[in-house]
């Protein structure tokens, strides 16, 4: 199916189709999403991760994304690729059951290594990560360049740690999910002392994992404590920590069966590929931890201090289905996909007690200040921050060949082991911001942040050491206008950095050298509205960022060589809005994008589409509180999503898909308690569609759209 590409005319019936498609409501790609989603630009609301303190989000010339704790808890959301449907800019990019998440924005792939936050400061987030202990989930939409050190283009994820509450509470909660997913949840929060000047939260949850997907069972769990001291009126000390496992096989995505794309009609989505007997789970440990102190100089200044800590251990282990080899010599026919007949080569991968661990300190001062004419808000610091990882030997062996029926059983692999790769970072950070406000309504924004990094790697049998130091400045300039106390205008341009290595193997001629930095460049821009009833945003963007290459025949030493080669530029239409008309809430949104390579030396890859990446997504919800019966809500949810491509000289892609979803809630005082019931159907009509295509490690994967899946919870909050 070819993919479709929006003519500037088409990309006007679109914002007018999805104003209607708001009638229709708001759903997502994974689980039941339907409980009020995106919110961008409502007066009150700040995003941290935007990088302008308390600016509300409808005055920032930038868009950005917060979903609430209430947003996720309602929803059911349990990890972070179940956010995706609250935005129409977000994506899949290889979200497998038991495995980490992995997010596109606005098409780009983000780096799970540099693209996330906790709390502002820098973490890894190749590991799960518990939604239970979070307050909100932010997202900032486009290039990170001001906000993040090196970060790929596409976005920043932000995750904001739940704090002790101004006033004490209890919650607890339970969840079934089909076909047998059981977790509960406990919320307190207290305060104590004189004037109540110390707090704490705990969070504890924990689950048996029992999901559609066949061969999956798991378990998770999570003990969060969060503690907060007004030392006096001008200090604050707050401390948290969390301690999260999760255990569970990974459920690996199909493949194109020889030059076919299979009808995922016929495919079960319930079959799990990593079915064997002697399959192992994916094993996720994280401990975190942070300190801040804040110190308000006057009433105008503040200064901040904040550290933090984060050590993961992995255990990453998978029958892994890829390709068709030869066990003798390893030749392959074909490489990327499975045979025609759906066998495929089986292989076996165990990568155990891998550790991550992450260090940061940031200190900040940030105020207001007038000169002359000018009124100044601005924000200047110091980040430092620290990253290793470490690894044993690893297995990535040949077990045998295995079906897309999921029935093939095979022994083990011989165990082989081969080399990893130990990884070191060092970077400090110099951020300054300054929003000037030339009047009432005019604001000219400057942001600028100056990196200073040193990396380093050496295999885990001491070959292949690579190490290299640079220095990357990325600034940020916009003007905003306030064409009305409801209405702003802005504009804005910025630049964001990529820090490459060429892989030190045998087969490069430049192994082991550092490419120069890849400099993105974005601009963008947009109007934001709001009133009593409601808001929206309209914005337009332009995001170019340098592509590289491997050239030569790449098949024995010697043979090949890393280059830049042109760029990927991604150019989108976003329009988000909310409407509130009496017992009704409509939301909606859609992002147009138009994405493609240009200035490739080899001028077959220019104008080609990126994998996986829809030109066209539409998400809206409609939400109706039944007057009749004070306290319940029914609610409708929609997506749609238009065609993806598969392989990488667009020859194969997947249709789109629409998928509606349904739920209803239900909220009553009895006694003392206040009781909320929720019952949704994910997938209301059993559609059967590949919901992404992503192309990794060289290999087409496909993942279906889950099944219809019935949810049942109830909570009580004291």
């Amino acid at each position: 199916m070819a993919t479709l590409h929006p003519t500037p005319c088409r990309a006007a019936l679109i914002i007018l189709v999805t104003c209607t498609c708001c009638a229709t409501g708001q759903a997502q790609t994974q689980a039941l999403q339907l409980e009020p989603v995106l919110v961008t630009g409502r007066a009150p609301l700040a995003a941290g991760v935007a990088g302008w303190g308390d600016t509300p989000l409808s005055r920032l010339p930038l868009q950005a994304s917060v979903f609430s704790a209430e947003q996720i808890k309602a929803s059911g959301a349990q990890r972070l690729s179940d956010l995706i449907g609250f935005d129409a800019a977000l994506g899949d990019a290889y979200n497998a059951e038991g495995y980490w998440d992995f997010l596109t924005i606005r098409g780009f792939v983000i780096d799970n290594r540099f693209n996330y936050r906790r709390d502002g400061l820098p973490i890894n987030a190749e590991t799960s990560i518990p939604l239970d202990n979070k307050a909100r989930v932010e997202v900032l939409k486009g290039l990170g360049g001001m906000q993040a050190g090196t970060s790929a283009p596409g976005g920043i994820v932000n995750l904001t740690v739940k704090r002790p509450a101004d006033a004490s509470f209890s919650a607890a909660g339970i969840e079934w999910r089909e076909r047998g997913s059981v977790s509960a949840a406990f919320d307190l929060s207290r305060r104590f002392g004189d004037a109540d000047s110390l707090g704490l939260r705990l969070n504890v949850a924990g689950a048996k994992l029992d999901p559609q997907v066949r061969a999956a069972t798991g378990e998770r769990r999570l003990i969060a404590l969060a503690g907060d001291w007004q030392v006096n009126s001008t200090t604050r000390i707050e401390l948290e920590g969390e301690t999260s496992h999760r255990s569970q096989p990974s459920v690996p995505g199909f493949s194109m069966l020889g030059n076919g794309v299979p009808d995922a009609r016929g495919i079960d989505p319930r079959i799990n590929l990593n079915n064997q007997t002697w399959s192992q789970p994916v094993v996720l440990d994280a401990d975190t931890g942070s300190i801040r102190v804040t110190h308000r100089l006057d009433t105008d200044w503040e200064l901040v201090a904040h550290g933090a800590t984060q050590r993961l251990r992995s255990d990453d282990r998978v029958a892994f289905p890829f390709g068709v080899f030869d066990p003798l010599t390893f030749a392959c026919d074909p490489c990327d996909r499975f045979a025609s007949d759906g066998s495929f080569t089986l292989w076996e991968f165990v990568s155990d007690n891998e550790r991550r661990r992450t260090d940061a300190f940031d200190v900040s001062v940030s105020g207001k200040l007038t000169t002359g004419a000018l009124r100044h808000q601005v924000q200047a610091g110091l980040l430092r921050s620290l990253f290793r990882a470490s690894f044993g030997q690893q297995v990535f062996d040949i077990a045998g060949t295995g079906n897309i029926a999921g029935t093939a059983q095979t022994p083990p692999s011989s165990g082989v082991t081969a080399a990893n790769a130990n990884r070191d970072e060092q970077s400090s950070e110099i951020h300054l911001r300054d929003a000037l406000s030339l009047d009432d309504r005019s604001t000219l924004w400057l942001g600028l942040r100056r990196t200073s990094l040193h990396r380093s790697s050496i295999g885990t049998d001491a070959s292949g050491a690579t190490d290299y130091a640079q220095t990357l400045t990325a600034p940020f300039l916009a003007a905003s206008s306030q064409l009305s106390l409801a209405h702003m205008l802005y504009a804005s341009w910025g630049k964001g950095f990529e820090s490459e290595v060429v892989p030190n193997r045998p087969i490069y001629r430049n192994g082991g050298q550092a490419l120069p930095a890849l400099e993105s460049r974005q601009f963008e821009i947009g109007v934001k509205g709001t009133s009593e009833q409601g808001e929206w945003s309209l914005a337009g963007f332009d995001i170019v960022r340098p592509a590289f290459r491997d050239i030569g025949s790449c098949d024995v030493d010697d043979s090949c060589t890393r280059i830049i080669d042109g760029n990927a530029r991604h150019r989108g239409v976003e329009l988000t809005g909310a409407v509130s008309l009496g017992p009704w809430v409509l939301r909606g949104g859609t992002q147009w994008l138009r994405a493609g390579r240009e200035g490739s030396q080899e001028v077959g890859l220019n104008g080609l589409w990126p994998t996986n990446v829809p030109a066209l997504t539409l998400k809206g919800q409609l939400v109706y509180a039944v007057s009749e019966i004070p306290g319940l809500e029914l609610q409708t949810g929609f997506v749609r999503e238009s065609s993806r491509q598969v392989l990488p000289d667009n020859s194969a892609s997947i249709p789109g898909y629409t998928r509606l979803d349904a739920a209803l809630r239900h909220e009553a005082k009895i006694g003392p308690a206040t009781w909320t019931w929720r019952a949704g159907v994910d997938n209301f009509g059993n559609a059967r569609a590949w919901k992404e295509s992503p192309y990794q490690f060289n290999h087409v994967y496909l993942f279906p759209l889950a099944p219809r899946t019935l949810r049942l919870s109830v909570q009580a909050e004291l």
